[in-house]
């Protein structure tokens, strides 16, 4: 599976607005969703699932399932997103289809290690700026935090970036070997920045920069 440059992190309060947002992104030629529907039961987000894969094999767009992993395997999905300090990476390896990839979360270089030992398929820094997308206690990490960890670390793995990131902030992140990024509000507020995006990460697919799972 190749890792695209950019991954649409779903939003929404309810399932009608995440599938209507989902829609929309793929249309807008988004490559990855990263469903995200939260504080709601397994059951409920299985049922969302189900639809959402419906519009992305559509649009032949990949889905990344947001920690249900047992239900990224139940619809095939290309893989799951790990919150931090949610399941084992190791864990959820042992129930996925080889092919399904494994993403997590890290916000120090402490945090990169462990998932890089756990052999994880690329990992999400941040939170690069505070934003209502990263609901998070973690620090607050900017370019010099990421700038500092991915300086020590010099991995092959990708490393994409999170956290309130515009348009704005695209040139900067490359050069700092920055991999990718993941975006939520400001494709949500105007989901014609999709292209705009891609065209600063050369994230077409004939251009992007190809990362390939064993």
């Amino acid at each position: 599976m190749i890792i695209p440059k950019l991954h649409y992190i779903s939003q929404g309060n309810a399932s009608k607005d995440i599938l209507e947002n989902i829609q929309k992104a793929c249309t807008s030629g988004a490559e990855l969703v990263q469903l995200r529907y939260d504080n709601v039961s397994e059951k409920k987000y299985l049922k969302l699932a189900k639809e959402v894969i419906k519009i992305t094999t559509h649009y032949q767009t990949r889905l990344i399932i947001c920690d249900y992993y047992k239900i990224a395997k139940a619809i095939k999905a290309d893989g799951v997103y790990l919150k931090k300090n949610t399941t084992s990476p190791t864990l959820v390896k042992t129930h996925l289809y080889p092919w399904q990839s494994i993403g997590g979360t890290a916000n120090t270089i402490e945090d990169c290690e462990k998932l890089l030992d756990a052999q994880i398929d690329y990992i999400f820094l941040g939170p690069f700026k505070d934003s209502s997308e990263t609901n998070s206690v973690a620090p607050i990490l900017g370019m010099a935090g990421l700038t500092t960890v991915t300086t020590i670390l010099k991995t092959p793995i990708p490393i994409i970036a999170f956290g309130g990131i515009t348009t704005e902030d695209v040139t900067a992140l490359l050069k700092i070997e920055i991999s990718g990024i993941a975006v939520s509000d400001a494709i949500t507020q105007n989901f014609d920045s999709i292209k705009t995006f891609n065209q600063l990460l050369s994230a077409s697919s004939t251009a992007e920069q190809r990362h390939t799972f064993e």
